[in-house]
């Protein structure tokens, strides 16, 4: 018989407890709530959940903190659910590890989708990237360091092919600009994000079909890029 999955619901927002607890439930989750800080902390060491959503607003520690301190011993996914909507809040969430921030108010089913999307992406993370994987349309040939649509070759250059990698290995989660530059530049770089958007736009304009429509090369407004593996239907992006 398959395990169920297991949610930690850290949020000290009754409302949003009563909504989205039973919500889980019903698609087949054992589910967990904290309403504080210290409360997700102690859930957290007495049984690992499969997946964090947690509220930057808690009583007692900032939601930040408790995603640091999840980080410092655990990877498994922490998607934040808060009504904070700045750019610093969303940047420095998910600099600090988590993998995706939904603002409220929220759909329910965007809230659903993303948790799908996370647990997918760590069942299927592997932990060094060898021989082919298909993404979306593409396929990477680490190996051989190649990128085919079909059976054409699409000539990157090191810099884009080590971009793409990155933002594939990372799959439906969002990357910050920080993170990028300091993974394909160094830590010196970080100050420096014309170089990642000028190697965005060129690895866009040879891996999408229309660059101004990217499919999978997807913008976070402000904070940073995802490589979305969601198969569209023609017209949208």
């Amino acid at each position: 018989m398959t395990r169920r999955q297991r949610i930690l619901l850290v949020d000290d927002d009754m409302p949003i407890q009563r909504a989205l607890a039973p919500l889980l439930r019903s698609r087949g989750y054992d589910v967990e709530v904290a309403g504080s800080g210290a409360e997700a902390l102690r859930a957290l060491d007495a049984r690992a959940p499969d997946l964090v959503v947690l509220d930057l607003g808690l009583p007692d520690i900032e939601g930040v903190e408790v995603c640091r301190r999840i980080r410092a011993v655990s990877a498994i996914p922490v998607i934040v659910l808060s009504a904070r909507a700045t750019e610093a809040d969303k940047v420095d969430a998910l600099d600090l590890g988590a993998d995706d921030y939904v603002t409220k108010p929220f759909g329910p089913e965007e809230l659903l989708a993303r948790i799908r999307t996370a647990l997918r992406r760590v069942h299927a993370e592997e932990p060094e990237p060898s021989g082919r994987v298909s993404a979306g349309a593409l396929i990477i040939d680490y190996d051989r360091r190649r990128v085919l649509r079909g059976k054409d070759e699409i000539r990157l250059t090191p810099k884009e092919f080590e971009l793409l990698t990155l933002l594939v290995r990372n799959r439906d989660r969002v990357l910050t600009h920080r993170a990028i530059l300091t993974a394909v530049w160094g830590g010196q770089a970080v100050d420096q994000p014309e170089h990642l958007w000028t190697l965005m736009a060129q690895l866009r304009r040879k891996i999408e079909v229309d660059p101004a429509r990217p499919r999978h090369l997807l913008s976070e407004p402000w904070v940073g890029y995802r490589f979305s593996t969601a198969d569209l239907p023609d017209g949208e992006d």
